[in-house]
């Protein structure tokens, strides 16, 4: 495929909902373009797109793939994107790339939790959108209720393009609202056949027709005083001029209608792609990270923005890229606007599924895929001078943590480098080593995110790892003065060991660990004193009460004695530990749990429920708020213990709608059944020898 022109290039992201069939339309129209031999299917594991080991497993889309569909002067990069929650950043990743978003919807179930999430980022991205209800032929399929569920969840400008002759069992074709003809694909055909419409569907696509007209006319404001007046009606050749600009202007979203399965509807919506959708130049400005804009151009300088990074074991790195402007070659050195560094295009591929062709050049506006760029990560910008760099598109926060470790010890160090690869090629995935808690913490979208993460792992490595709970950041501190003396005294035959020191203990309130030299009359050599100071903060990195660290404690040394020969600085580092531990004892110690603001975003319908579920885990909800959404917030402070895996919780609470944001701040006193559980868990773990 030479490399086409930017206004003959159409990027098209498929999003919605899993299982509505954004994988399967991609196939339909891949077979119907005579690109691929047959049409792949993701439920026998024949896809073309859905390659990958655990999309097979799965049987639902997990990463971006590009389906490249060349149609008569036209390419058509289809950006197929899973529906599922856990892969959300992949998904906004790619309509970020894309000027177009096709939005899949279930004819029977209608338009679901993810397909709403997503129509409003789009909306956010001012992205022109546009819907192809799918399984129209299955049972129960209604295509007015369908309009209609469409029509009350976002809004009146929605119009159908093409509509069903027949559903269910009786489907049969569709009619074409633009054009006013009836089209029906015939298995083992190349071409639809197109005929009149049939009679009994001439009042219902007239007023389909009707509908189309009123909403594209609002694209020239001299036509739409004319058209409201009554004056004259949009002629075939108004009608056609108009469409692109009203929908490329958010003023009209069309509406397709067909089913995958038996590719009818399929040829008119690959028509209508190259017609009237916007291609690159009309799509609107980038974001620069220096708060400017630029718009694709071809005649620019060469630049592309990496929007997804893949590790491919075989083949390596792989750095999906939108070219911005210019056009890229092979051998082409770019620089990196993040590192300053430059990397050179060894290879441009057009990738289809796991298929990949070289190409020559790629121009303003396409997307192709670059091997082995090693300094280069998601959300690059590579250009000729170095100075351009597109502002990548926030991404959601990950907040489903979970601790990992290699099974074999011997195999931390692989695993360790899996994940650094990791975070570089997934931006949703954070990682990080606890040095406190001694574990290594991935916080992920999600257990399906967390499973296909391991699951590669294994593939990848050969290295089998397991989950294991998070340990909560629990504190001790003390609540009352306390007094004690810590004395060390050992003799082993000559020199000994001797530290004798006396310790006041006392709450410090929000003021850290204080430490007091009160020795007078040189009781404890002042040689002496850091050593004392070193055992009490030993001591309190142990913890008393339940081996976590202490806070909030103030320190006194004010008496002690020593020995001129045996007295040395372990000797006394003992010794403040021997009395540390013993004016705690007397000091009330106890347990501080992590305490979390949480502010979690639902549906009117469900925050009843929230609420509910979150006094059963100690929570206080502080207040409540509406969003621009309609959506309450609710604000809530809860322990940390309790919703360190909220994202299951939540998803089932409102069927998935709900989200939240979470965040550490302070530490509260825990009550006496936890206090009881950790210490005997801790003391059980001593007497074991852990």
């Amino acid at each position: 495929m030479a490399a086409p022109a930017t206004e003959h290039v159409r990027n098209i992201v498929l999003v919605g909902q899993d299982g509505a069939g954004k994988t399967s339309l991609a196939e339909a129209m891949l077979h119907v373009s005579g690109r691929t031999p047959r049409m792949g299917t993701t439920h026998d594991g024949k896809s073309y797109l859905d390659y990958d080991e655990e999309e097979i497993r799965r049987k639902f889309t997990i990463g971006t793939s590009i389906a490249p569909i060349p149609y008569k002067d036209y390419k058509i990069n289809l950006l197929d994107t899973s529906g599922h929650p856990d892969f959300i950043g992949d998904t906004l990743a790619a309509m970020q790339a894309a000027e177009m978003a096709l939005f899949v919807v279930d004819a029977v179930a209608g338009p679901q939790v993810m397909t709403t999430k997503l129509w409003r980022e789009a909306e956010d991205m001012r992205l022109s959108r546009a819907v192809f209800i799918n399984h129209i032929d299955r049972e129960n399929a209604d295509f007015d209720t369908a309009m209609a569920l469409l029509h009350a969840r976002f809004g009146s400008r929605l119009g159908p393009v093409t509509i069903p002759i027949g559903v269910d069992a009786d489907f049969k074709g569709v009619i074409d609202i633009i054009r006013m003809k009836a089209r029906y694909f015939d298995p083992g055909s190349d071409a639809e056949r197109i005929e009149d419409i049939p009679a009994d569907y001439v009042e219902t696509a007239q007023a389909a027709r009707d509908k189309l007209c009123d909403l594209v006319a609002e694209a020239d404001d001299e036509l739409m005083m004319k058209y409201l007046d009554g004056e004259e009606q949009l002629t075939q050749e108004e009608l056609e001029q108009l469409l692109d600009k009203a929908i490329a202007q958010e003023l009209f979203i069309p509406v397709f209608v067909g089913s995958t399965i038996i590719e009818q509807g399929i040829q008119g919506v690959m028509e209508d792609i190259a017609t009237y959708f916007p291609h690159p130049r009309h799509h609107g400005r980038f974001r620069l990270a220096n708060g400017e804009e630029t718009l694709v151009d071809e005649t620019g300088e060469p630049a592309g923005f990496v929007f997804k990074t893949v590790s491919d074991p075989f083949v390596g790195r792989l750095s999906f890229m939108k070219v911005i402007s210019g056009v890229l070659e092979p051998g082409m050195e770019l620089v990196n606007a993040r590192t300053g560094k430059k990397d050179r295009l060894g290879h441009l591929y057009v990738m289809m599924g796991k298929e990949t062709n070289d190409v020559k050049s790629a121009k303003a506006g396409d997307i192709v895929v670059v091997p082995k760029l090693t300094e280069t990560r998601t959300g690059d910008t590579l250009s000729k001078s170095g100075t351009v760099a597109i502002d990548p598109l926030p991404l959601p926060e990950p907040q489903y943590p979970v601790a990992i470790e290699a099974v074999n010890k011997k195999d931390e160090d692989k695993l360790g480098t899996f994940l650094a690869r990791v975070v570089e090629t997934d931006p949703t995935v954070r990682v990080n080593r606890s040095e406190e808690t001694h574990q290594t913490v991935v916080t992920a979208m999600g257990d399906a995110q967390v499973d296909t993460l391991l699951a590669r792992l294994k593939e990848q490595t050969g290295v089998e790892a397991r989950l294991v709970p998070v340990r909560i950041p629990y504190r001790e501190t003390i609540r009352k003065k306390a007094e004690a003396q810590g004395r060390h005294k050992k003799q082993t035959g000559g020199s000994g060991q001797f530290g004798d020191c006396w310790l006041r203990l006392e709450p410090n309130p929000g003021g850290g660990y204080e430490f007091l030299d009160e020795i007078v009359g040189g009781k404890i050599p002042r040689g002496f004193i850091p050593a004392v100071d070193k055992g009490v903060q030993d001591a309190m990195a142990e913890g008393f009460l339940a081996g976590y660290p202490m806070v909030d404690v103030k320190c006194a040394v004010y008496d002690g004695s020593y020995h001129s020969v045996d007295s040395n600085e372990m000797a006394f580092k003992t010794a403040a530990r021997i009395g540390f531990r013993a004016a705690c004892e007397k000091a009330d110690p106890i347990l501080l749990e992590p305490m979390a603001n949480l502010n979690v975003t639902v549906g009117e319908e469900y925050a009843g429920a929230v609420m509910g579920d979150i006094s059963t885990r100690r929570g206080r909800i502080v207040g409540t708020d509406s969003n621009d959404a309609g959506e309450t917030v609710i604000m809530m402070r809860v322990p940390y213990a309790e919703v360190v895996t909220y994202t299951k919780d939540l998803r089932s609470l409102t069927r998935g709608s709900g989200s939240y944001t979470l965040e550490l701040e302070g530490y509260d006193p825990a009550p006496a059944d936890v206090t009881k559980r950790l210490v005997e868990a801790y003391q059980a773990a001593r007497a074991a020898g852990n």
